[in-house]
C-alpha cells in the first residue's frame, strides 16, 4: 500500500521511501516495508510510517535536509528503520516529561508482539521531581512485564547525540524516543552516516 500524498508532502521524501501501516497492534512478523505485513486498513490515519533510513540518508546526500525534519512534526509516529531491523536490543528515552512516558507507552502497545524476548534499557535523568517518580516506576513495570530482560539506568544526558552514542556502543537495535529530538537526531545522522561509530543495526522510533 502506498503512502498517501498528504503524508508524503509532510516529509518532502520521495514515496519509494516510506510505507505506512494501519495494524493498532503489528504481527510477530511485522517487517518495516516488507510485502506480508498485514492489511488492517479500515480508514483513518496511519499508526505508523516507516521510512528506509539508509536510503534516506543517501538521498540527503544530495539533496537539502527537507524541513520537516528541521523543524515541523507530523503527527504520525515513525519507524526509521535499517535493513537489518530487530527489536533485540531496545533503548527507552524517559526524560521525566508526560510526553516521553506517553511515546514509551503506545510504543509497547503498538510493537508488544515483536518485543516479548527484548532486552530493554530504559535511560532516566538522574534527578526527576517526586511527583515524576510513579510514573517513571510504571514505566518500568511496563517495560519489565513485556520484555524478557529490562535494566533501568540513571544517566543526565544532555544531547540527543550521547543517547546515540551510548546505543551504538552497547549494540541497541531500537531506540525510543520524542519527535522533541528529531532536527538533532537528523543532525546526528546525517554527521556520522558511513563513519567510524555508525551502526547498522540500530533503528529509531519517533512520535509525539
Amino acid at each position: 500500500m502506498q503512502v498517501k500524498p498528504s503524508y508524503v508532502s509532510q516529509f518532502e521524501l520521495p514515496d519509494v521511501l516510506l510505507k505506512e501501516t494501519y495494524c493498532e497492534i503489528l504481527e510477530p512478523t511485522f517487517l518495516p516495508g516488507g510485502s506480508n505485513n498485514k492489511d488492517c486498513y479500515q480508514g483513518g490515519d496511519p499508526s505508523l510510517i516507516t521510512v528506509d533510513l539508509n536510503k534516506t540518508l543517501d538521498w540527503l546526500h544530495d539533496h537539502p535536509i527537507p524541513k520537516p525534519l528541521e523543524n515541523e512534526v507530523c503527527s504520525i509516529p515513525v519507524l526509521l528503520h535499517v535493513k537489518q531491523f530487530s527489536t533485540q536490543h531496545l533503548l527507552f528515552h524517559y526524560d521525566g516529561t508526560p510526553q516521553s512516558a506517553r511515546v514509551i507507552r503506545e510504543f509497547e502497545s503498538l510493537f508488544g508482539n515483536l518485543i516479548g524476548q527484548s532486552r530493554a534499557t530504559i535511560i532516566s535523568p538522574s534527578f526527576i521531581p517526586k511527583s515524576k517518580i510513579k510514573e517513571e516506576r510504571e514505566i518500568i513495570q511496563l517495560i519489565s512485564k513485556s520484555t524478557r530482560e529490562t535494566s533501568f539506568i540513571k544517566f543526565n544526558f544532555q544531547r540527543i547525540g550521547d543517547f546515540w552514542s551510548y546505543a551504538v556502543k552497547k549494540d541497541c537495535t531500537l531506540f525510543v524516543t520524542t519527535k522533541n529530538y528529531q532536527a538533532d537526531l537528523a543532525k546526528v545522522l546525517f554527521h556520522f552516516y558511513k563513519g567510524e561509530m555508525w551502526s547498522d543495526k540500530l533503528s529509531f522510533y519517533l512520535t509525539v
